[in-house]
Formats: C-alpha cells, sequence, structure tokens
C-alpha cells in the first residue's frame, strides 16, 4: 500500500498535469544565494580554539584547481569537518598550506596579518569575486554556474596535482544507468568520464560506494539527501538534486 502511495505521488509529481514539484514533496535543504552555494565552514575545533570558524569557497578553488588536488592529494576529506586540519599542520605543509597553495609564495601564507582571510566565520566573504563569473555558461540551479560546460569549453583550465602526478588518463568513461525502482521514474545516468575530470576514483570508491555492481546497499534518495551517496557533494557543492534533470534526463518537465 505504502509503495503504491509513493508511486503515485510521484506520477503527480512529475505528470505534466500534476501540481505538485519535487520540492514540494522531497525535503531540499534552504538555498542559499548562488555567490554562497559551495562555500562552507571549518569548525571541526576553531570555536573550541577561540578563534572563528574558517571559510573555504569551493567555486573560488575550483577555477585553478579540480577537487582531486584536494580530496585526494592534500588529504581532505569529501565531508566537511571530518579532517583533523591543525595551524601547526598548515605551517609544516599540509593541508592549505601544502607547496603551490597557501604556503606565502603562491597564496597568502599562515601568518597573523592574514588569519581573518579564513577565520572570519562569514560564509560570503569573497562574494564581490563572483561577479568574474558573470560570462560563464549558466544554469538556474546551485550557484548559477554550469561548470561542467566551463570546463569542456576551456573557461577554466583547472590544474590536476600539485606535486603527485596521476596516471596520465583515466581511461574508464562508461556510463551508469541506474533504474529507479519506483514506477514512471526514468533511470538515472553516471557518466563516469565526466566525474574523472575533476575527482580520483578513490574519492567516491570504496568509502562512498561500493565498487562491486549492484552491492551499495541501501541507496535512496531519501539517503543522498541526508548527505550520503550521491549527497556528499550534491547537496551543497556540485550542483543541487532538485535539478532533477541532470540526472533523470528522460524525466518529464
Amino acid at each position: 500500500m505504502r509503495t503504491a502511495l509513493l508511486c503515485g505521488l510521484m506520477f503527480l509529481i512529475f505528470s505534466p498535469a500534476g501540481s505538485m514539484s519535487a520540492d514540494d514533496f522531497w525535503d531540499f535543504p534552504p538555498a542559499p544565494p548562488a555567490e554562497e552555494y559551495g562555500n562552507i565552514l571549518i569548525n571541526r575545533i576553531s570555536e573550541k580554539s577561540g578563534v572563528k570558524p574558517a571559510t573555504f569557497s569551493h567555486w573560488i578553488h575550483r577555477r585553478k584547481h579540480t577537487c582531486r588536488v584536494c580530496h585526494f592529494e592534500l588529504e581532505f576529506n569529501m565531508k566537511v569537518n571530518t579532517t583533523e586540519i591543525t595551524e601547526d599542520a598548515n605551517k609544516s605543509g599540509r593541508y592549505c598550506g601544502a607547496g603551490g597553495c597557501h604556503d606565502g609564495k603562491v597564496a597568502f601564507g599562515h601568518d597573523k596579518p592574514n588569519c581573518e582571510k579564513c577565520h572570519n566565520g562569514n560564509r560570503g566573504y569573497g562574494k564581490e569575486k563572483f561577479a568574474e563569473l558573470s560570462k560563464f555558461p549558466k544554469t538556474k540551479y546551485g550557484n548559477g554556474i554550469n561548470w561542467v560546460r566551463a570546463f569542456k569549453t576551456g573557461l577554466i583550465t583547472p590544474v590536476n596535482y600539485l606535486t603527485v602526478k596521476p596516471p596520465e588518463d583515466i581511461t574508464f568513461g562508461k556510463t551508469i544507468w541506474l533504474e529507479a525502482e519506483w514506477e514512471r521514474i526514468p533511470p538515472a545516468i553516471f557518466p563516469h568520464r565526466t566525474h574523472t575530470q575533476w575527482l580520483d576514483c578513490n574519492n567516491c570508491h570504496p568509502d562512498i560506494f561500493n565498487i562491486k555492481k549492484k552491492t551499495t546497499k541501501h541507496f535512496s534518495m531519501a539517503l543522498n539527501l541526508k548527505g550520503e551517496f550521491c549527497g556528499v557533494c550534491h547537496l551543497s557543492v556540485a550542483f543541487p538534486m532538485n535539478n532533477c534533470k541532470r540526472c533523470h534526463p528522460d524525466i518529464r518537465d
């Protein structure tokens, strides 16, 4: 009975005649201003140590570096506030302080005049730079920028490593079709090639997705929206999941 009811609701949501929308049905996180989408506050121990949380803007950094640089080479976990970052570690050349980043040579370093550039507790810090993206390809979701298209057209050429060079090319480019368990909902697609341009395989496997086919249990939209599986990225950094057609291309508007 419950399954039939859910299927009926989903039919209403995605039927041209339906009056509901995906936003009405799913509990999507409230959308921040475009210039704050992708910004996070790093506060694992900051306030406990008597300083303001550090702010980090993904859209500022992704113009120059792929996700792989931070989330593989510099060893930042994919989930915020789960990496044991310390000021001592930064100053010794780890994390943000790695060579090629905030070492005082390439970008501002970890000295007192620069403290508030990170430790300001302001998610919107640096938003005035968002105007620099005005000519980037647009989308109506997230921060309004189609980063995949910006990459493909050469508007951005982010570096893929600092010192630990990856293989020349990750050739695995299979597109996976994920069948939806609900009637009338078309499959979701996962294009590996689009993701390996930005990420390393081990960013997703095996911690987020089991690498063996059909062995990732309990994969569902509800868990995505709790920050698991695709929701690790597609809630606050990559395009949000209320952009249904990006994943379910055959879904009816």
